[in-house]
């Protein structure tokens, strides 16, 4: 099975980067960053490709967001507290955010949908978000492409060791999840006090 899937990354590589960018990203890109270390993929064409594929990624997430306004407070009524702190962070920072949310779990998708709902300009949007997408790619891939075969050596070491690397990798998801609570309980308690005084 594992030597049909590297099979399938090396036949298919770009298309499946490009597909896993759409909808994920990190995995994908050091994946493609370990492949242009070994020759299978190229290191330029997978920065291309995967900045393409979180461009389409965000760009879909901003037309729902701008086409479909009802649908989203119907449905996505349990996320309301994310998308208040996205026009919270697009209030206060702007532009800049589009580049910032690509690094921020758990607002990846709403930051999109919620400058969507908004009237910002789709053409603004679309410029900066590709130029943010090409950066997040090579910023991601780069790391993966120098550093190939010291992670491949990690990933074996890991494979022979399991019991040892998934109680690590556990507690390190477990910490990006903490940290990014954290940080929406801070904007949230920000935008009430905000609202609090203007009450007053």
């Amino acid at each position: 099975m594992e030597e049909l899937f590297i099979g399938w990354l090396k036949e298919y590589g770009y298309i499946i980067l490009f597909l896993w960018s759409i909808v994920e990203g990190e995995m994908g890109l050091i994946m493609g960053g370990i492949m242009s270390h070994t020759g299978d993929m190229q290191y330029f064409t997978t920065v291309f490709v995967a900045g393409l594929g979180g461009f389409a990624g965000d760009q879909i997430y901003f037309y729902v967001g701008r086409f479909n306004k009802g649908f989203i407070q119907r449905k996505l009524h349990k996320q309301r507290r994310k998308f208040a702190i996205a026009h919270l962070l697009l209030r206060k920072y702007g532009w800049p955010i589009i580049f910032m949310q690509r690094y921020m779990y758990g607002l990846r998708t709403v930051i999109p949908m919620s400058i969507g709902i908004t009237k910002y300009s789709a053409k603004k949007f679309a410029f900066i978000n590709l130029l943010s997408a090409w950066a997040w790619a090579a910023i991601t891939v780069t790391p993966a492409y120098y550093f190939g075969a010291e992670i491949l050596v990690l990933l074996d070491y890991a494979k022979a060791h399991w019991y040892f690397a998934l109680p690590v990798a556990g507690a390190f998801v477990y910490g990006i999840y903490y940290y990014f609570h954290k940080l929406e309980q801070h904007f949230l308690k920000k935008r009430n006090g905000r609202f609090s005084k203007q009450s007053m």
